[in-house]
């Protein structure tokens, strides 16, 4: 963020930024010789991270990003990393991980995970939200602009069931002209899901962006190995933050956890953005059908994830 000009900046305003600073990478150990125990330095995971999150990235961007001095690259991580040209432009070099890179980064994801909800295991539920929220706001702050960072994604809390049945059937109406009989399913589905005295395996997420309701996604369990994604929902006004990868990726996270060896899930063709983020997550199409529901001809579809 390019600085304005204002006011001279406090000391007591420096100092409290810099005492957080060290709190906070006290907390997450981050000057400890390898991160999370691993051998790897902070500044490695961080490339590791962003391949994966990639697929593969230009030196010269990657570069850019993180800040790295230009031979660094070419002296670290060599059992980790692929170089090749790029097809569209052979003067330029692209990078990728090895299936080395690619366990690696299982394992600091995984261990990263583990870290952070063990950190906020201590914290009371209903502070959880405060804590990411304000984590929202320093990062948007900086920025200087609203980011995906402020999406808060959280179990739901009285009020939060029937808005589900709501927003899915007055969304698939007015963007598909989908008929009541796609809210009167929705409304079995999270009446069933309430119901269950026992919902050991199963979970649901609320996505808040701002502070208001932006998004939701369940997890339900379809038999003991298979868990199923169900009810993912994007309001249109917060589409591309990301809202809809982040609810599927802690579906399949939550899923993994518990034990399930497979998550699928049941969508219909016409759903072009849903298609897209369960692909990007690793879904495969399992098989397609013709159906007529909800007043339209429509193809179903099952996909399919393996977890084990």
């Amino acid at each position: 963020m390019a600085a304005e000009a204002g006011p001279p900046v406090a000391d007591g305003d420096v100092a409290a930024v810099r005492e957080f600073n060290r709190y906070y990478t006290n907390v997450l150990g981050l000057l400890r010789e390898g991160l999370l125990d691993t051998p790897y330095s902070l500044t490695e995971a961080r490339i590791i991270f962003e391949l994966a999150r990639q697929d593969e990235l230009e030196v010269a961007a990657l570069r850019r990003w993180l800040d790295l001095d230009a031979g660094y690259l070419s002296r670290i991580l060599a059992r980790l990393l692929r170089k090749s040209r790029s097809p569209g432009d052979g003067r330029r070099q692209v990078i990728s991980l090895t299936q080395a890179g690619r366990a690696a980064f299982g394992r600091l994801d995984a261990l990263s995970s583990d870290q952070i909800r063990g950190l906020l295991a201590a914290v009371p539920a209903g502070q959880r939200s405060r804590l990411t929220t304000a984590m929202a706001g320093i990062r948007e702050i900086l920025d200087g602009r609203p980011a995906a960072g402020t999406v808060v994604l959280r179990p739901p809390v009285p009020g939060d069931l029937g808005w589900v049945v709501q927003r899915n059937g007055a969304l698939y109406a007015a963007e598909y002209g989908w008929d009541e009989t796609y809210e009167a399913l929705v409304a079995r589905l999270v009446a069933d899901f309430a119901a269950r005295a026992d919902r050991a395996g199963e979970a649901a997420w609320i996505a808040e962006a701002g502070g208001e309701r932006a998004g939701c996604v369940f997890c339900m369990r379809k038999s003991e190995q298979t868990a199923q994604l169900r009810l993912l929902l994007v309001e249109p006004s917060a589409r591309g933050l990301g809202i809809g990868g982040r609810l599927v990726a802690e579906c399949v996270a939550f899923a993994r956890r518990a034990g399930y060896r497979e998550v699928v899930l049941w969508t219909n063709d016409v759903l072009h953005a849903a298609r897209r983020i369960y692909q990007s997550a690793g879904f495969e199409l399992a098989g397609s059908k013709p159906h007529h529901s909800f007043g339209h001809d429509l193809v179903g579809q099952d996909w399919r994830l393996a977890l084990a």
